[in-house]
């Protein structure tokens, strides 16, 4: 066994006790939002929807562009980490991935009125969830198989099919923009 890969542990279930004691945790489980009982990667978007709205008017372009770069690499860490500690490669309640796919979207599309907020959230959470595409084809590309045990290629899979189903609603905003004279 490697430096860098720890072994598979028998799955556990996130939960506010599991959360607790790790900044990796509550980074990864989108501060509480993806303890949802039910669709955590889409209560961790709305999560990410509305700390952005809070957060725009104090943050500049650059700054959200930061947020987002950061995020990512400490997102990285604390993805893996969390999916090590529960035993799961890509657990459901880690919604860290879905927060930066949707903060990417609004950073890139802003400003744009509710009607344009509400089609990017809701084209994002169909690539997301249907992963059609190039979003299936890189949610597969880090899988591992079954008893390998979970490293930080596991936390880049799990990062990366978000994004790519941000890019992927990133062109179709960009379309409707350009399409329907330049606005939303």
């Amino acid at each position: 066994m490697s430096n860098t890969a720890l072994p598979r542990l028998a799955p556990r279930r996130a939960s506010w006790a599991f959360m607790r004691p790790s900044p990796a945790h509550w980074i990864a489980l989108g501060f509480g939002s993806g303890l949802a009982p039910k669709a955590p990667g889409t209560v961790g978007s709305l999560w990410a929807w509305a700390a952005y709205l809070l957060l725009d008017p104090f943050l500049s372009p650059l700054a959200w562009g930061c947020i987002i770069a950061v995020g990512t690499l400490v997102g990285l860490w604390a993805c893996t980490r969390t999916a090590q500690d529960l035993g799961v490669p890509d657990p459901g309640a880690v919604v860290w991935d879905e927060v930066l796919a949707v903060w990417l979207i609004l950073w890139l599309c802003m400003p744009m009125g509710p009607l344009g907020q509400t089609a990017a959230f809701v084209l994002f959470r169909l690539f997301d969830a249907l992963k059609p595409g190039p979003v299936g084809w890189a949610d597969r590309l880090f899988k591992c198989e079954a008893g390998d045990p979970i490293t930080w290629r596991q936390g880049l899979g799990i990062l990366i099919d978000d994004f790519v189903a941000a890019g992927c609603t990133l062109v179709l905003m960009a379309l409707w923009r350009f399409g329907s004279g330049f606005g939303y």
